[in-house]
């Protein structure tokens, strides 16, 4: 059985509706660890489905969370923006700069690419804008009753986390007169307002039914569960340690009267030789980048063949070819799998090819859709030789042809196929290892071995 129907199987038991979530905090440039989370909930998603449930993808945003820091990409004037809501700043211009006349605000700004790229993965989730929960108040009610019982939060967050809570803390994040959130200390609770005073000495207060604050992170989450009716959510490994926050989280929802999401933690993507891709250290391959020379479907089977826990190396070198040689391999077992016998395979073998299958079915673009099997015979190393030696799509097709590797005309799938096929070979991406070089004269050394007069090798 797929890791993805084994969690379904989970949650056929809660019940036959389901939402799915993912998160995102919108700070920087996406790279492709982030697909990571919202393809496994597409994934889930799509064997609940199939298994006759009905279940949504929601994708919230952390809009409302501040900006915490100058990152490396951005220019030292967004100093003047930490601790800001990043719905509520400007998204940097070209030079890092805050570009003041910009359509979109710095959340949308880094959002819009990735929605981009998980669309032509075949991703089409629910969007949640956190900033909007809060200004709608939705997040009303979770925010009153943990700031009503804020000792048993207090005490939920010390026991399973270990950290102690100072005295006069109140779960609930102000936004202060200057829109920062920080430099400001909770003085009080009244009913719908939390009290406040900033570094100057300025008082204030917040509406919990606005967007005037927020809840903190391990407060935050579990309303999120409550609010949307979470029940299933992927999540880094680093939520699911011990102590982390859905240790409290889990506890915490129970204060609301919901039930904690069944979790499926993941490990990360690490980019070859460099470690955990990181926004904020600069190590990344963006996902429109990733999906300029890998097919999607190869970069979904790259997720679907792993299970969540095991961390998963993205290498855009030779492991690609192998990756996608793995890819075409499965979708042949996938096509003859009404044909095999498994009257003679032992257990493991049949669970082996479910996985196989499975893998193929949820790398589809399409939800659904048949595997396409390939109606050509040349891998996809043959066809990144293919695209070197020949200069245009046709002659490539035609040589195809001529060796037996082709049948008529190609179908889209290998059309798309060699498209990304030369923005790699063209990109810094491509294994050295695999690259030709075309010499358009003959050495000196060519010459010699093959004893060509001078005056041939001339003309």
């Amino acid at each position: 059985m797929h890791w993805a129907d084994s969690v379904a199987q989970n949650l056929a038991r809660r019940g036959n509706s389901h939402t799915i979530a993912a998160g995102i905090t919108p700070s920087g440039i996406f790279h492709i660890g982030h697909i990571r989370e919202v393809v496994t909930c597409d994934i889930i998603v799509r064997a609940c489905n199939d298994a006759g449930m009905d279940a949504r993808l929601l994708f919230i945003v952390d809009s409302i969370d501040p900006l915490r820091k100058v990152y490396p990409f951005l220019h030292s004037d967004y100093e003047d923006y930490i601790g800001h809501p990043l719905y509520k700043i400007p998204p940097p211009d070209s030079e890092g700069r805050p570009d003041l006349g910009a359509e979109h605000n710095y959340a949308a700004h880094f959002l819009n690419p990735f929605i981009e790229a998980l669309r032509e993965l075949g991703v089409n989730p629910e969007l949640s804008w956190n900033h909007e929960a809060y200004e709608s108040g939705k997040f009303e009610d979770a925010a009153r009753i943990f700031l009503n019982r804020r000792k048993d939060v207090a005490k939920i967050l010390t026991e399973i986390s270990g950290r102690p809570i100072a005295e006069g803390w109140y779960p609930y994040t102000p936004i202060g007169h200057d829109g920062s959130m920080d430099g400001l200390t909770v003085t009080g609770w009244e009913d719908p307002y939390v009290l406040w005073i900033d570094e100057e000495g300025n008082e204030g207060k917040s509406h919990i039914g606005t967007a005037e604050g927020k809840l903190p992170w391990r407060m935050d989450w579990p309303a999120k569960w409550a609010v949307h009716g979470v029940t299933c959510e992927p999540f880094g490994k680093d939520h699911a340690a011990s102590g982390g926050s859905y240790s409290t989280g889990r506890q915490l929802v129970d204060l609301l009267g919901a039930q904690p999401p069944i979790p499926v933690p993941y490990e990360w993507i690490q980019l070859k030789g460099m470690g955990p891709m990181s926004s904020s250290t600069n190590v990344i391959v963006g996902p429109l980048e990733a999906l300029d020379i890998v097919p999607p479907e190869i970069l979904r089977f790259l997720i679907s063949s792993n299970k969540p826990k095991r961390h998963i190396e993205f290498d855009t070198g030779t492991e690609l070819i192998k990756k996608a040689e793995l890819y075409d391999h499965y979708c042949r077992i996938y096509a003859n799998q009404n044909e095999e016998k498994n009257d003679g395979d032992s257990a493991r073998k049949v669970k082996l090819k479910e996985e196989q299958r499975g893998a193929i079915r949820f790398a589809q673009v399409i939800p659904r859709e048949i595997p396409m099997i390939t109606s050509h015979k040349a891998s996809f190393s043959h066809l990144s030789m293919l695209a070197q030696i020949r200069s245009d799509d046709e002659s490539v097709w035609e040589s195809m042809r001529t060796s037996g590797m082709l049948d008529g005309e190609p179908s889209e799938s290998l059309v798309d196929r060699l498209r990304r096929m030369r923005n790699w070979i063209a990109s810094e991406h491509f294994p050295d290892a695999n690259r030709l070089v075309i010499q358009t004269s003959v050495t000196s050394d060519a010459r010699d071995a093959l004893l060509i007069p001078d005056d041939i090798s001339q003309n």
